[in-house]
């Protein structure tokens, strides 16, 4: 059974253990094997070594042992995705093996960067507060993000929109990500 890591930020989610089974469940109807994080136990050792660079190493093996990975890339504080999940996607791609995207927001980027507060954006070509430049591709994410997808998982980011007070607790964009993927690897 090809096994699927599952990046995003959905280990900060107070149900993370929950939404991990589920998304495994899911992953094991389409005869996929989900590598969730939390997977992986982690306590502190007799050498005393920071338990964020246990994760760290424990999280970059399981990516190492996937034959896949499946990435939420719904924007994480701010209107991009999660930083560590876009590592584990770059990690993913540098280490050869397919990747495949989901978001839980359908608007395109330059449109979240533009209503977000913070960022002060002028128009005419879309700027910043700083004066640099905001891509404005129509992708859900930065272009390296969005074609890192498409070029090493062969689709699109599945764009899910959803309604919901919190855009992590919907798993049917997730569904669609890993019944793409179960039907790519058994062609």
């Amino acid at each position: 059974m090809p096994k699927v890591y599952l990046a995003g930020p959905d280990v900060f989610l107070p149900d993370a253990i929950e939404i991990g089974r589920q998304k495994k469940l899911l992953c094991s109807r389409y005869g996929l094997e989900g590598l969730f994080p939390f997977d992986n136990e982690i306590t502190t050792n007799e050498s005393g070594q920071r338990v964020d660079r246990l994760i760290y190493r424990a999280n970059e093996a399981m990516m190492q042992n996937a034959d896949l990975g499946i990435f939420n890339l719904t924007p994480f504080r701010g209107p991009s995705a999660d930083a560590g999940t876009v590592f584990e996607l770059g990690l993913m791609v540098g280490l050869g093996k397919r990747v495949f995207g989901y978001t839980n927001d359908a608007s395109d980027y330059a449109h979240r960067v533009s209503t977000s507060a913070a960022t002060g954006l002028q128009t005419r070509p879309l700027q910043d507060a700083h004066g640099m430049t905001v891509e404005n591709f129509g992708n859900s994410d930065n272009l390296m993000i969005e074609w890192s997808v498409v070029e090493h998982g062969g689709f699109p980011i599945v764009r899910n929109p959803v309604k919901a007070s919190n855009p992590f607790d919907d798993l049917s964009g997730f569904e669609r990500c890993v019944r793409l993927a179960s039907e790519a690897l058994l062609k």
